[in-house]
């Protein structure tokens, strides 16, 4: 099957970004003076880009607004904030249901409103946030029917009120819960505008975002005897362009694409997305480290970005035996892997992401490392960079994996749809850079 295409994700001329850091959000602290929910656990920028929500384990949504600035190329303010979840208790399965935000994503709005999609591990609501206006209250005796001051039609008499002041509120309009018997991993909003998709362990089902009782499911893979598992979903995405198709990464470092118009269960692929392992380099890890954290597709769907624990992959639709580019990030940790699996974070999710031309692209590491690969470039390693309040600063110095502090880990990332701004988190803390960009033309290179 062959997916049309409209353009080519790699520009012709080449753009060199500097990096700078802009702004941060959270108090800084020692790892162990963090508070388990107050670290961050979503991040995402709305379609403009003027707005970036973060969700943290403490169920809360915080929304930062774009302001101009003459300090600094990027600055955002506090515009809006709202607990989405609060925990919960399965009875029938004797489970408690964190509060945690998984995923966040923001809804095409066509008013002042703005409308979001959050989910924690069972439940998905749908959050209204607009400005509601308050006004002052009726002076005590004053009665509806003859109010004082009052506007007076002939015999009719009503009253007035006086606004006196407008505040963010937050609402939810819908709640999308109980279709789901393991804990989500992603959410992915449809081109159509209308539906939605939600992916578990096990499952993927679509949902539309006007009825929220009931959903249906387009994959399952769930075995009739679980004993026979073998591989679990561990992210989904929607094509930006044409509503009918989406992909789906699995543990075992496969990415599948469904087609909704074939059938009405997309447990059989269009396309199957898989790079063949050398049985010299298998081992007991083999397994973990292949499976796939994150994958999102580049702005006008040609190529697929995915995430596993030691390398970033850069895949074309049209290509199903093997990458046409793997970044590797975690090479240095290779020797590690041992200790990594005892103290379990051989199994931390790291986030991915490109910019709005394809040409760059992001992912976390540990130590309070970002990398920021650039495919046009001569470079075969990404551009590691290290948050900080200061200036921004590269480290090209190789890294002793004897030295990095694991707690400090990058784990979610964001790129502004429309320009060269970037969102990392690390902890309870919310970094911002910008870059200016230096173009070379083709010829003079």
């Amino acid at each position: 099957m062959e997916v049309p295409q409209k353009t080519s994700v790699t520009p012709q001329r080449r753009r060199e970004l500097e990096w700078q850091f802009c702004q941060v959000f959270g108090e800084p602290h020692y790892v162990d003076e963090i508070t388990e929910v107050d670290i961050v656990s979503a991040i995402e920028f709305d379609s403009t880009g003027d707005f970036l929500a973060a969700g943290d384990r403490g169920g809360r949504v915080v929304i930062f607004q774009r302001v101009e600035s003459e300090d600094t190329p990027c600055e955002y303010k506090f515009f809006a904030e709202f607990q989405s979840h609060e925990p919960e208790f399965d009875y029938l399965k004797s489970l408690e249901i964190e509060e945690k935000i998984n995923k966040i994503k923001w809804c095409d709005t066509h008013n002042d409103a703005h409308y979001l999609l959050t989910t924690n591990d069972k439940t998905i609501k749908l959050w209204k946030v607009f400005d509601k206006t308050l006004y002052e209250k009726p002076a005590r005796g004053t009665s509806i029917t003859s109010p004082a001051p009052s506007h007076t039609n002939g015999a009719l008499s009503f009253p007035s009120r006086t606004r006196r002041d407008r505040q963010k509120t937050a609402a939810p309009r819908r709640v999308y819960a109980n279709a789901h018997a393991y804990h989500i991993n992603s959410i992915s909003l449809n081109t159509d505008g209308e539906t939605y998709i939600s992916a578990d362990d096990l499952r993927i089902n679509l949902w539309n975002l006007e009825i929220s009782d009931q959903s249906f499911n387009i994959v399952d893979i769930k075995p009739a005897n679980m004993e026979e598992l073998t591989e679990v979903i561990t992210a989904a995405d929607f094509h930006p362009q044409h509503c009918q198709y989406l992909i789906y990464s699995s543990s075992k470092g496969t990415i599948k694409l469904g087609d909704m118009r074939q059938a009405a269960l997309c447990d059989q692929h269009a396309k199957k997305f898989e790079e063949e392992e050398d049985p010299a380099s298998k081992s007991f890890f083999s397994e973990i480290i292949a499976s796939i954290s994150d994958i999102k597709f580049s702005r006008d769907g040609r190529y697929i970005l995915s995430r596993d624990y030691l390398t970033l992959k850069l895949w074309d639709i049209n290509k199903e035996d093997k990458p046409v580019r793997t970044i590797r990030i975690h090479d240095y940790l290779k020797s590690k892997l041992c200790d990594l699996y005892e103290n379990d974070c051989i199994f931390d999710k790291f986030e991915c992401t490109l910019n709005r031309t394809g040409d760059h692209l992001l992912t976390g590491s540990y130590h309070n490392y970002f990398n920021i690969y650039d495919i046009q470039g001569e470079r075969e390693e990404a551009v590691r960079l290290k948050l900080g309040r200061g200036p921004s600063r590269k480290s090209e110095v190789e890294i002793n994996a004897d030295n990095i502090d694991f707690n400090k880990k990058v784990l979610h990332v964001a790129w502004h749809p429309q320009g060269d701004v970037v969102a990392v988190a690390t902890n309870n803390n919310l970094y911002l850079y910008a870059a200016e960009e230096d173009r070379e033309d083709d010829d003079e290179q």
